[in-house]
């Protein structure tokens, strides 16, 4: 029987990338998105195309109602979820922290972190064996901008990624005599659209002199890493974190 997998913020970037592997590997695959619903119907069709089934689900991951529908709903269509992807994010403009606006410091702390806390209640609540769950695999995606403490204007983001590399050891330790394994991965400068959002014109290409192997990584290269910690291949690995940045 095909396990199911849930991921957050699956339309585009990272979070699609990691759709389509997983159904290339034999998932159905639920994913959640919040406004590009061309973006997810193509991901949609993609899936299908596998012959896989597959669902997307409009929803605000910072609404904690609507995180709990999304775990129903996607279990509802497709059983029970056996491996969930916290993916979905935002990232603000560079800017010194003394010129960021209080208003979306606390946005992009309610979207890239408390949301995260949230999605892994919902998903322990379900998948832990002591809660009649099954057990299952859990795959956090925080960023390199944690250890590098935000430098070039992103203090904001990467104090909400610090959280979830707390969050994802911490957790991942606490739940692992249920049946749940919890990692992390923290990807470097990964060539998505969410860069443009950084209203840095060419960010990779400008930091590249920067990342020892010489280039900017791809969302399919850290789909192929969030893969592999979701297969019973890593069944010994969990309350740990994951570099995927070129060695940065």
């Amino acid at each position: 029987m095909a396990k199911t997998l849930l991921v957050t913020g699956g339309s585009r970037g990272i979070g699609a990338a990691v759709c389509r592997l997983a159904a290339r590997e034999g998932y159905e695959v639920a994913f959640s998105y919040a406004g590009r619903a061309d973006a997810a119907k193509t991901v949609l069709a993609e899936i299908h195309g596998l012959g896989r089934k597959a669902v997307a689900i409009k929803s605000e991951v910072a609404d904690p109602a609507q995180v709990a529908s999304l775990f129903d709903q996607a279990a509802r269509e497709l059983g029970y979820i056996d491996a969930f992807v916290s993916n979905a994010g935002i990232i603000h403009k560079a800017s010194p922290l003394a010129d960021i606006a209080v208003e979306e410091i606390k946005r992009v702390i309610e979207v890239d972190l408390a949301a995260h806390l949230v999605c892994l209640r919902e998903a322990v609540r379900r998948m832990g064996k002591s809660r009649g769950g099954k057990g299952g695999a859990i795959v956090t995606i925080s960023s390199m901008a944690s250890e590098l403490h935000g430098i070039g204007g992103f203090v904001p983001y990467a104090a909400a990624k610090g959280g979830i590399d707390v969050l994802t050891t911490g957790l991942g330790k606490e739940v692992a005599g249920d049946g749940i394994r919890v990692n992390g991965l923290r990807p470097g400068l990964i060539d998505t659209d969410m860069q443009d959002d950084t209203g840095i014109e060419n960010r990779i290409t400008k930091l590249a002199a920067n990342i020892p192997i010489g280039r900017g990584g791809s969302a399919a290269e850290v789909a192929e890493a969030v893969l592999w910690l979701l297969s019973d291949k890593a069944s010994y690995v969990t309350a740990t974190l994951f570099n995927v940045s070129g060695g940065r």
